[in-house]
Parts: structure tokens; C-alpha cells; sequence
């Protein structure tokens, strides 16, 4: 599609690249924020009259919701009613010039709207085509409902996730249906550079548990060879020692000294060079055995000053260590200041938030991340310049005869109102 009058011109790698996003909630909508950020034009198909769920999800600013906006900024939107003749012949003319659509529904349902993967793959070759749901659209369990929530516990995080004698815990982020955006987010891209070649669309199926299954980091190998069920190791990790928290005199901090090297330097920092001459530290597995013992020996110097102390002389030799910030702190970190990782989101009450921003950074386009305040779209807010664009084009994109009596005899609220992924 050209890009709507008035609508500032976007810069990025994905600039040209329209994305129809039938998603809600946070894995489909996060993903295709991940695409806006790069250049994308995204365009929200939302329902009538409610819109995405998480317009309704607080805490809210000027009865807008912030939770809404941070996932859906530099997005337009478009309430379009399935039944209605004259938003199909819209939807199907959209679907003619668009590039990507997203959308995590539970398998079946955009099937059952009349806008599945295999119709589509026929009418719309170009078109790559993404799903996120819980398990995939194929095996036993893909007709099952899969929130955050269900694949952290089904995929095995909860269970290395905590502290040993505790119960498993939630990672404290929805890690679900985030890591499941971000594995869409390369399918896509991946598709699209395909379809250069061969000017073909792709199926991409994104299961959340498979992303669970591929980010459990050597959890899995460490089962085969060792035969032992990794478990909740707390804060610290399970190969390397130390790299784990430590108790100052005013709190915790971090110390990640992942090799003997940096094991050696770190005892000097600590003024105790004699640490990495004991025989129970002399290398990372005897320090992985010996890690009690090591801890506090640890933490018998770092208990007679306070962290600021310990990071500035733990920095100066360079040894990876860190306070454990709350998240206030984020917002005035130097670092994240110098990245533009802060930015403003505003809706259409134009009161700016701050959240995130853009950490794919790319020397060809060092303006992407802007200081102008990002909009989140109102709901159907761009319903009259989206038809102006389309209804200045030529040709019968009105869909088959077949598929509006198909949509006529179902309840396409119901079909709406289908929980995401």
C-alpha cells in the first residue's frame, strides 16, 4: 500500500513493507511492533466496537490504556465487521497489497472467518503468512488454548525458575508469548527475504512451546549426558561459579566471573589475591563443587562495604558485575540514556508515556529511534484514509460468493472473541 496523506514517511529496513495484524494481546501485537520499530506499516484489524483486549487492560492514562499503547505504537488501526459486505470487499482489497499478516488465533479460526493460511496461499501467493499459538497448528495438542501462563509450565522454565526448597516459579515477564514474538518476528523477515528470490509467500507456524523448548539453554543436553533433572538453582548459574548475587553492607549485587582469569582478577579486586590460590577454587568445576564454601568466603569481604564500593573496584578491572536495579531505576540509567532505549508513547489524548524502545540498532539507519513521542492508534482511527487509499485503486477484489454465505451462517463475534493464541 502507498502511504496514507499525511502520514510521516517511515524509515527503516522494513520501509515499504505493509503487515495486516489480526493479533491481540501481547505475542502477535509485540511482534509486529518489533516490525513497526523496523520500518514496517502495520495496520491493525481490530473488532468492532472493543477493539484489541488489551485496550481494556490498565493502568490507564486519560482513559487510555498504557498497556494498550506500548505494544501498538506507530500502528494504525481499523475496525472491520466480517459480515458486512462492503469491510470484506476492504479487507480483500488490504490483502491484495499487503505484504505480511500476522495473527494468533487459536488454529482454526481464521479459517473459520474465511481468511485462513491455505485460501490465502491461493488467492494472495505473495503473501507470508504468520500464526503464533500456543502449541502450533500441528500435533496432538495444537487445538488446546496456550497462554503464557500454561507453556512457561509446560516448557520447563518454571521448573529451573526459583529458589531450590521453594516452589517453581513464573519468569517475572510473560517469556511466552515474548520469546514467541521474537521468533515470528525472524520467520517473517526470513520469509520475506525468500520471497525476493522466488516472489512466493511462506507459511510461518509458531508454536509457543517450541520457543520454550529452544530457548532452555542446555537444560536439555545437560539431562542427556548427566542423566540428573535440572532443578531451581536460585540466582546463580549451574556451570559457572561465581556468577550469582552477593550480599554489600547496604544490599545485593551481582558478580559474574565466568572464567579463571576473571576469577583471579576479581579476588585482587577484592583485596584477597589469596582466594584464587585455594586448592577449592582453582578451577570453574572445583568452584561449581565448592560453590557454598566459595560464597562465603565471598561474601566475608564484600559484607564491610557497601555496593557502590565493590562495583567501581570490580568495574576497574574489568570484572562483569552489577548493582540489582528496580525498575525506577531504568528510566535514568546512563547506558539505556545513550542507547535511546527510554521513548515516548502517546495515544490519542497525545499524554506521552515512557516504556522501551527499539534495541535493534542499525548503522544505516541511525535516526530510527526518533525523540518524537510514538503514537498508539485509536481505535478505527485510520478507517477513512485507509478507504480513500484502497477506493483510488482499480479492480474486483470482492471475495467469493461461496465464503459470504459461509461467514453469513456463523457467529462471527463468537469467532472474535476466541481467546489469542
Amino acid at each position: 500500500m502507498d502511504t496514507p496523506q499525511g502520514r510521516p514517511p517511515r524509515k527503516g529496513p522494513l520501509d515499504g513493507i505493509t503487515v495486516l495484524d489480526f493479533s491481540r494481546v501481547l505475542a502477535g501485537p509485540y511482534c509486529t511492533m518489533v516490525l513497526a520499530d523496523l520500518g514496517a506499516r502495520v495496520i491493525k484489524i481490530e473488532r468492532i466496537a472493543t477493539g484489541d483486549d488489551t485496550r481494556a487492560f490498565g493502568p490507564f492514562v486519560d482513559q487510555e490504556s498504557a498497556y494498550f499503547m506500548c505494544f501498538n505504537r506507530g500502528k494504525e488501526s481499523i475496525a472491520l465487521d466480517i459480515k458486512s459486505p462492503r469491510d470484506r470487499d476492504l479487507l480483500e482489497r488490504m490483502l491484495s497489497q499487503a505484504d505480511v499478516l500476522v495473527e494468533n488465533f487459536r488454529p482454526g479460526v481464521m479459517d473459520r472467518l474465511g481468511y485462513g493460511a491455505e485460501r490465502l496461499a491461493r488467492t494472495h501467493p505473495h503473501l507470508v503468512y504468520a500464526s503464533i499459538s500456543g502449541f502450533g497448528h500441528t500435533g496432538p495438542f495444537s487445538d488446546l488454548p496456550g497462554y503464557d501462563m500454561v507453556v512457561q509450565a509446560m516448557g520447563g522454565i518454571m521448573s529451573l525458575t526459583g529458589w531450590p526448597d521453594a516452589a517453581p516459579a513464573r519468569v517475572g515477564t510473560s517469556f511466552g508469548d515474548l520469546s514467541a514474538a521474537l521468533f515470528a518476528a525472524v520467520g517473517i523477515i526470513s520469509s520475506l527475504y525468500k520471497r525476493t528470490r522466488d516472489a512466493q509467500g511462506t507459511r510461518v507456524d509458531i508454536g509457543m512451546l517450541d520457543c520454550q523448548a529452544a530457548l532452555m539453554e542446555t537444560a536439555l543436553a545437560r539431562y542427556d549426558v548427566e542423566g540428573k533433572v535440572p532443578t531451581r538453582t536460585g540466582d546463580c548459574h549451574p556451570s559457572l561459579a561465581p556468577f550469582e548475587t552477593f550480599a554489600g553492607q547496604d544490599g545485593r549485587f551481582v558478580i559474574a566471573a565466568g572464567n579463571d582469569q576473571l576469577f583471579m582478577l576479581m579476588a585482587d579486586a577484592l583485596g584477597s589475591p589469596e582466594l584464587a590460590l585455594d586448592r577449592r577454587f582453582i578451577s570453574n568445576d572445583l568452584r561449581c563443587r565448592n560453590r557454598p564454601a566459595l560464597v562465603q568466603a565471598i561474601e566475608a569481604i564484600t559484607r564491610n562495604a557497601p555496593i557502590a564500593h565493590w562495583i567501581e573496584r570490580l568495574n576497574e578491572v574489568g570484572v562483569p558485575c552489577a548493582p540489582i536495579n528496580t525498575i525506577d531505576r531504568l528510566f535514568d540509567h546512563p547506558q539505556l540514556q545513550a542507547r535511546n532505549m527510554i521513548v515516548q508513547v502517546e495515544g490519542a489524548a497525545r499524554r506521552a508515556i515512557r516504556t522501551a524502545g527499539n534495541p535493534i540498532k542499525l548503522s544505516a539507519f541511525a535516526d530510527i529511534d526518533g525523540a518524537t513521542p510514538l503514537r498508539a492508534p485509536a481505535l478505527d482511527e485510520h478507517r477513512e484514509s485507509i478507504l480513500a487509499e484502497l477506493m483510488s485503486g482499480t479492480g474486483d477484489y470482492a471475495p467469493a460468493a461461496e465464503l459470504a454465505d459461509e461467514l453469513a451462517s456463523q457467529d462471527v463475534n463468537a469467532l472474535w472473541n476466541q481467546p489469542a493464541v
